[in-house]
């Protein structure tokens, strides 16, 4: 199943803003940490870049701090972001099946090269957490985020937690920053578990089953713009704590909780 890809544009109304003035990328960088207090504004040329060709979506405060420099419009010069989401590809697509809803899950893993990032605690499919050790080892600068609801419920996802933390330290900042981040949230009473798996340009959601009460075979394909919506960032993990998930072991699965591969 091919996952949708944000299409890159290289005659975006931000870049033609900026080649009136003129001025290079790095011009602009500089013009702004100039007039930024403490001397930064935060922006630089491979951010400005990203951003003119709509690779990224750009926060409401760098689009005010543009739209101040250039003089126009936010809604003027980051269009080329925000057009709707009407191509086929872009669409969130409906995932029916057991099979689909994993070979979705597993597309979106073996597609992430920058952020890879999911939650739950449930999960037990082999083959799928070893396709995440799997790509992890061959992409050593890829960040990893697993966020808990309470211990992990089951010996597959221990088992999983303890191999990635044979892989990498959470406490490496070797490549200048934390690749693997793992925590837990408490498990509170009534409270459902929220499962997605996400990378850069796709994420998935299971949504609850079409075909029974407990069954993990229904879900949704969320494109590009969804997945960059809510960047894997501090937002993954917002809240929780950062004990190893593998040091807490696994309580026994009740009878009807609902599998997962999240």
């Amino acid at each position: 199943m091919p996952l949708p890809h944000r299409p890159s544009t290289t005659d975006s109304p931000l870049r033609r803003a900026r080649l009136a003035v003129p001025a290079t990328l790095e011009r602009v960088c500089a013009d702004l940490d100039r007039t930024s207090r403490g001397g930064s504004s935060g922006v630089t040329p491979s951010m400005l870049s990203g951003w003119e060709r709509g690779r990224h979506t750009t926060s409401i405060r760098y689009r005010t701090l543009l739209s101040q420099y250039y003089g126009q419009a936010p809604d003027v010069l980051f269009a080329h972001q925000d057009l709707p989401l009407t191509a086929a590809d872009q669409a969130p697509a409906l995932l029916a099946g057991h099979r689909e809803l994993r070979r979705a899950m597993t597309t979106v893993v073996r597609g992430a090269q920058r952020y890879l990032a999911m939650t739950g605690s449930r999960s037990r499919d082999t083959a799928y957490l070893e396709t995440i050790e799997t790509v992890l080892a061959e992409r050593p600068e890829l960040i990893h985020y697993r966020v808990l609801f309470g211990p992990p419920r089951n010996t597959e996802l221990t088992a999983h937690l303890t191999r990635l933390l044979a892989l990498r330290d959470p406490d490496d900042r070797s490549l200048g920053l934390k690749t693997l981040h793992l925590g837990v949230i408490p498990a509170e009473r009534d409270s459902p578990e929220r499962f997605f798996v996400a990378s850069e340009t796709a994420a998935v959601t299971p949504i609850p089953s079409l075909t029974s009460a407990y069954a993990f075979d229904s879900g949704v394909l969320l494109a590009t713009h969804a997945a960059m919506g809510a960047p894997p960032s501090r937002q993954a993990g917002g809240g929780s704590s950062t004990t190893p998930a593998s040091a807490t072991p696994p309580p026994t699965a009740s009878k009807h909780a609902t599998p997962s591969t999240s």
